[in-house]
């Protein structure tokens, strides 16, 4: 069983999707640090490193059915309940070229910035399907393979 901790039954246990960085890791990070065990896709090393233990590695691809069914088998067995959902895993729906963006201190104003991104951002079908997938069905997925988890749960909560 990957990154099994004990948990006594009263432990609340959330699942954070993308929180790797930004929002989605400060999310962990704040649910670890109130003692809540975070069920997470990634980032585990950079939160035992800030002394946050209550952390658990799975592996999850939202946009991968079996992978989102391994994820459900792995807390219903594990925990017997989910307390929270943070959905935040997404992708942008763009494709960026490789770019080197100078910094905000460069000789280039906020206008000058935004041109310059902007002409480097490609809007393709390709992308924009992957988005889809990811950001609409992948958490409509992952709702419906974890909503029997959440109802186990007192106070079951979803967040996106």
């Amino acid at each position: 069983m990957e990154g099994a901790i004990s948990s006594p039954p009263n432990t609340r246990i959330a699942v954070v999707t993308g929180g790797n960085k930004g929002i989605g890791f400060e999310v962990c990070r704040q649910l670890a640090s109130d003692g809540v065990t975070v069920v997470l896709t990634a980032a585990v090393d950079k939160l035992k490193g800030l002394g946050l233990f209550k952390v658990v590695f799975h592996q999850l691809d939202v946009s991968d059915a079996s992978s989102i069914a391994g994820l459900a088998n792995f807390l219903k067995t594990r925990f017997g309940k989910l307390d929270i959902l943070v959905n935040n895993a997404s992708v942008g729906g763009a494709e960026y070229s490789k770019l080197s963006i100078p910094s905000r201190k460069s000789a280039l104003d906020s206008h000058q910035r935004l041109e310059m991104i902007m002409k480097n951002v490609r809007e393709t079908v390709d992308a924009a399907k992957e988005a889809v997938q990811t950001n609409y069905y992948g958490t409509k997925h992952v709702i419906e393979a974890l909503l029997p988890l959440l109802q186990s749960s007192s106070d079951g909560k979803i967040l996106e």
